[in-house]
């Protein structure tokens, strides 16, 4: 099933991300496309925040992973993995620096920007997200 939802700011991207994050229970992967400016950082920032993520988030560029403990007591996720793409040239470099292991995992959500990069190792159940720019703060965000 196919959902389109449209946000017309950085805000409602933000929100829809934090809003998201409060339908996870755990093990779940997400993938994250869309062009350069697109909004995917913000809708990151949404969810880390909507998972109870208490650091600044930023892209994992350079460092490819970064891995966020969630300290909330009402929530089962305990990890939210971040991972960035844009500069994998080899999907096996993911493999390497032990991604793969968070995948699945009950207490870990894990979202990758510039998932299509490495999609032949995602998981089959991942979630599939495609943010589209349709103008100066318009967005379709599509999940499949």
């Amino acid at each position: 099933m196919s959902i389109k939802i449209n946000t017309k700011s950085e805000k409602e991207t933000y929100l829809l991300g934090k809003k998201i994050a409060k339908k996870l229970k755990g093990g779940e992967v997400l993938a994250l496309a869309g062009n350069l400016g697109a909004g995917k950082t913000i809708f990151t920032k949404g969810l880390a925040a909507g998972l109870g993520v208490k650091q600044i988030i930023t892209s994992p560029t350079f460092v490819i992973m970064k891995v966020y403990k969630i300290k909330n007591q009402k929530s089962a996720i305990k990890n939210f993995i971040h991972i960035d793409c844009y500069r994998v040239g080899d999907p096996d470099s993911i493999e390497a620096i032990g991604a793969l292991e968070y995948f699945g995992q009950k207490e870990t959500v894990v979202l990758i920007e510039w998932a299509e990069k490495i999609k032949h190792i995602l998981p089959k159940k991942t979630i599939k997200i495609k943010i589209v720019i349709k103008g100066a703060n318009k967005r379709i965000i599509n999940f499949n």
